[in-house]
């Protein structure tokens, strides 16, 4: 999808009212095939993220089929959608019957001529264009609650992200607990034999017991986490049962953000909280168009139709009109509040423009930061503290250093490498929070210039 397509998804004022019959007719059409379209294209871009793997797409996929709060927001866009049309047609007659003029000391219909059994309907009719504005408002209303439903779904795959990363590195960081648990009782089995043969000391023992013991606590702490992680993960996929995938043990290298320049005007386009507001900026302009139709009368046209006995019969027709009668608690107080409403809106929408820009740039200055966190732990530092280890390991077996300084840099390295790990994943999880940010994945914009 080409950038000039995206922008022109919504626009403010696409949504017009319409005079003659054939405008009605065009431009209905064109209002519900600009919301299709939207949807579709919404539903779309946000349906694979570009970040993690296929098995968190089907994750995604089947937290869209079973979250209740997202279901019940698509179910109250559907009955909104088939609200508008009732809020755009008459009202329905009123049809009676009645007698006029019967005498009360016979009750006889052909003692007097005017006495007449009368059939009656009557139709309210509004001011000449205010069905089409109480439409326009209906669609307006469907087509805010359409991105406010959008809103969700990527609130939602925000969430589901970072739980997945989340477990993925806990996952990770209890196998690293694991292999630093097998180094340690290694090591410490190293320091009984040495002290066994009177050349170690008994402090070594002691030392790795309680190194060991840490080691335990911090998986204790670590699988407590875990099951937290996999119950958040259960309440976004609405499941029953236990989240038992393991999560992404390892991800790949991050991916290039795009320019920031390319971002912002991305976001303006299709973040959906903008949009929303966008709407409902419309959605306040025809309401303040109703305020002010509401100073026009409506009119009240009634035909009768009278049945006398042995007369000719009756026809009548009357046409009454409102009368603004109290517009200074009626009308007037209906036009400020609209037009305080429209003034609301464009205040939300021109903050959420300035502040829009600044959120992307704290997330993109966060993940430059983890960026080069990454690559100095997942590079330099790693390196080092390999060297470091395979050193102190050779030196303690010559007696030439303590036991806790060769056990702190095997155990160093382990570390070095899971906080690489850490940064890693926490770059994904701020491209999941920019993707948030600008309204679609971030892959979606590697062709778009």
């Amino acid at each position: 999808m080409k950038m000039k397509q995206i922008g022109q998804m919504y626009s403010p004022n696409c949504i017009k009212p319409c005079r003659s019959g054939q405008e009605k007719i065009f431009c209905y059409v064109y209002r519900s095939l600009l919301c299709a379209l939207f949807v579709a294209a919404a539903t779309l871009s946000i349906a694979s993220p570009s970040f993690g793997s296929s098995r968190l797409s089907t994750l995604l996929d089947e937290a869209y089929d079973n979250n209740e709060g997202l279901l019940s927001m698509e179910e109250n866009v559907r009955a909104l959608r088939a609200e508008a049309p009732f809020s755009g047609s008459l009202r329905d007659p009123v049809v009676g019957i009645g007698v006029l003029n019967l005498p009360v000391d016979t009750f006889d219909f052909d003692q007097e001529p005017m006495t007449q059994k009368q059939l009656f309907a009557s139709q309210k009719f509004p001011w000449f264009g205010t069905l089409d504005l109480r439409q326009q408002a209906s669609e307006l209303k469907a087509l805010e609650a359409d991105f406010q439903v959008r809103i969700k779904r990527l609130e939602i795959a925000r969430n589901l992200a970072d739980a997945w990363l989340d477990l993925g590195f806990v996952s990770k960081a209890l196998e690293i607990n694991e292999n630093l648990q097998t180094i340690v009782l290694q090591v410490l089995r190293v320091a009984e034999t040495r002290y066994g043969t009177g050349e170690g000391l008994q402090q070594d023992i002691l030392a790795g017991q309680v190194k060991h013991s840490e080691l335990i606590d911090e998986r204790v702490n670590l699988e407590r986490r875990e099951r937290v992680v996999r119950a958040q993960i259960g309440t976004l996929l609405n499941r029953g049962g236990l989240f038992e995938d393991k999560g992404p043990l390892s991800v790949e290298e991050p991916a290039d953000i795009p320019e920031r320049v390319l971002l912002n005007r991305i976001s303006i386009q299709l973040n959906p909280l903008l949009q929303a507001r966008k709407v409902a900026i419309d959605r306040a302009k025809v309401e303040v168009q109703l305020a002010e139709k509401a100073y026009l009368p409506d009119f009240d046209l009634r035909l009768a139709y009278g049945d006398r006995e042995d007369h000719p019969d009756f026809v009548s027709a009357t046409l009454g009109l409102t009368i603004p009668l109290w517009q200074s608690t009626s009308q007037d107080s209906k036009l400020a509040a609209a037009q305080k409403r429209l003034t609301a809106a464009k205040k939300s929408l021109l903050g959420l423009r300035q502040t829009l820009p600044h959120s992307i740039e704290r997330v993109l200055a966060e993940i430059e930061g983890a960026k080069d966190s990454y690559s100095l732990m997942g590079k330099e530092l790693s390196v080092q503290a390999a060297n470091l280890a395979d050193a102190s390991l050779a030196a303690y077996s010559v007696g030439k250093i303590e036991f806790n300084t060769m056990l702190s840099a095997r155990i160093q390295l382990l570390r070095i490498q899971l906080k690489a790990e850490r940064y890693k994943y926490q770059i994904y999880k701020k491209m999941a929070e920019l993707e948030e940010l600008i309204g679609t994945n971030l892959s979606s914009l590697e062709n778009l210039k």
